[in-house]
């Protein structure tokens, strides 16, 4: 952990009272500023830091936890006015906020200048709730997440701009935190992003579309796949214009991709008794399949298949607890759990994927505290 410092958080939505909260428990000073009066004043009361109204004294650190449209504004603000300070954003994007930089330091009329860069780093915490603002805030938002390092760099001749301790302070952060720190340029970051949030996002949101104008015994038919798919969708749509907007070029080559995969399931499902159809279609299956099994497992680990033991439950209070304690008194380690409802019943299953190998000293042990187990 590093040495406790000073840091001014600029913006206290659901992340930047998630840093503060952290930061404190670390033993940090922290300050709190935010165009919303009312959303600086919550993060305070719940513990986040102490509010300002004009300039924070001196902070080692700045972190900008601003919307994306507005970030690359707010560092270069924070750079000239906090001359000794890192500062760093969180936003999802990366490229475009240090493009918009440059040309801001370019600009001979402009407060900023390139020199200033060195004490900028971009950084990524890929963290986040479905819900939103300071109330949702949790210091431990960001315990094994990874958090993504991008220095600044000359884009024409790659040098890097951001300097040895600007980074380690954006690393320092990111460790303070719990993260798990991961380093790369800004356009390896919006290409990666590009593909395992924000091109999800998209997908479950043109999902999740589909369903306006079902019928409601349609929906009443709605299991946890269909959950699963479009829990995302519920996402704020202002943030996603501009994150989308942002990372435009990535997310519509991988759509490119997409497009050509529904086009080539569409003409397959157009005629399935047709030559090869039924191989077309396993073939799509099975490509999914693949890509699956390569999602990083637990805290970032290799992928790994677990098995699932099943418990059913009466639909009242206590019962989900009473599981997991019985599985504690087994030994068991449960790698990932799940709950689902019996349509019509009222009982729910609770699903425990744990390794292979412990799956039926698990299903023995609850069976014979009185649970019932489906394998």
């Amino acid at each position: 952990m590093a040495e406790p410092s000073s840091t001014l958080i600029r913006g206290t939505g659901l992340l930047g009272a998630s840093i503060g909260l952290a930061l404190r428990a670390a033993g940090h000073q922290v300050w709190l500023s935010d165009p919303s009066p009312s959303a600086a004043a919550i993060a305070e009361d719940i513990g986040a830091g102490t509010r300002i109204t004009q300039h924070a004294p001196d902070p080692d650190l700045v972190v900008i936890a601003a919307p994306p449209e507005v970030t690359a504004v707010e560092v270069a603000a924070a750079l000239s006015r906090y001359r000794h300070a890192v500062v760093v954003d969180i936003a999802s994007v990366k490229a475009q906020i240090l493009n918009q930089l440059l040309a801001t330091a370019a600009d001979p009329d402009a407060e900023l200048v390139t020199e200033d860069l060195a004490r900028y780093v971009g950084t990524h915490p890929m963290a986040g709730r479905e819900r939103s603002g300071p109330v949702a805030a949790r210091g431990e938002l960001f315990t094994s997440m990874p958090w993504v390092i991008c220095p600044a760099v000359e884009p024409t001749t790659g040098a890097q701009l951001s300097t040895a301790e600007a980074v380690r302070r954006a690393t320092d952060l990111g460790r303070d935190l719990g993260a798990s720190v991961h380093r790369m340029d800004a356009v390896t970051h919006d290409e990666s992003v590009a593909l395992t949030s924000h091109l999800p996002q998209v997908a479950a949101s043109l999902v999740a579309s589909r369903l306006q104008d079902a019928a409601d015994g349609a929906l009443a038919l709605s299991g946890n796949g269909l959950r699963d798919v479009t829990r995302i969708a519920a996402s704020d749509p202002n943030l996603w214009v501009q994150i989308l907007s942002a990372n435009s070029r990535s997310v519509v080559d991988l759509l490119y991709g997409l497009r050509d995969d529904v086009e080539r399931l569409i003409s397959t499902l157009e005629d399935p008794s047709a030559s090869g159809s039924q191989a077309d279609i396993a073939q799509l299956v099975a490509e999914g399949n693949a890509g699956v099994v390569r999602i990083p497992g637990k805290h970032g680990a290799p992928p790994q298949s677990f098995a699932v033991v099943t418990v059913i439950v009466d639909d009242r209070p206590g019962q989900i607890a009473a599981v997991l304690n019985d599985v504690t008194t087994a030994g068991v380690n449960v790698e990932d759990l799940r709950m689902e409802h019996s349509a019509g019943h009222q009982v729910g299953m609770v699903e425990l994927s744990v390794l292979p190998g412990r799956r039926e000293e698990l299903a023995q042990a609850l069976t014979e505290m009185g649970w019932k187990v489906v394998l």
